[in-house]
């Protein structure tokens, strides 16, 4: 159950975002839940293998790659899902930095009303 409420925060927030950013859309509420499961499955199986791929550039970087990793999640998604869609990799990595910032308030709120 608490794996549900997760993936529904998360749909909300890449609603309110698709709704916020001009460069990020989305159709619908059902397309948010499928951009978020989708989303959930790729940062589970792609991105684990990516941080492995490029952890020489990532040390490098001090870590500012994995901004440009979590960007390529997007755009992958992106192209996943017809009722979703990214301008260019700027705006996706601006959309999962805001999406963590929005998801991890929303996780917080829901904390906050179990206690």
């Amino acid at each position: 159950m608490n794996l549900l409420i997760k993936l529904l925060l998360n749909a909300v927030a890449v609603f309110v975002l698709a709704h916020v950013l001009t460069g990020v859309s989305v159709d619908g509420y059902v397309s948010a839940v499928i951009v978020a499961l989708v989303l959930s499955i790729l940062n589970l199986l792609v991105k684990p293998l990516l941080v492995i791929l490029t952890l020489p550039v990532t040390i490098l970087t001090l870590g500012l790659f994995l901004l440009v990793i979590n960007g390529l999640i997007i755009l992958l998604a992106d192209k996943f899902i017809d009722g979703f869609s990214v301008v260019n990799i700027w705006w996706a990595i601006l959309f999962s930095i805001l999406l963590s910032i929005l998801q991890s308030l929303l996780q917080s709120f829901l904390k906050k009303d179990k206690k």
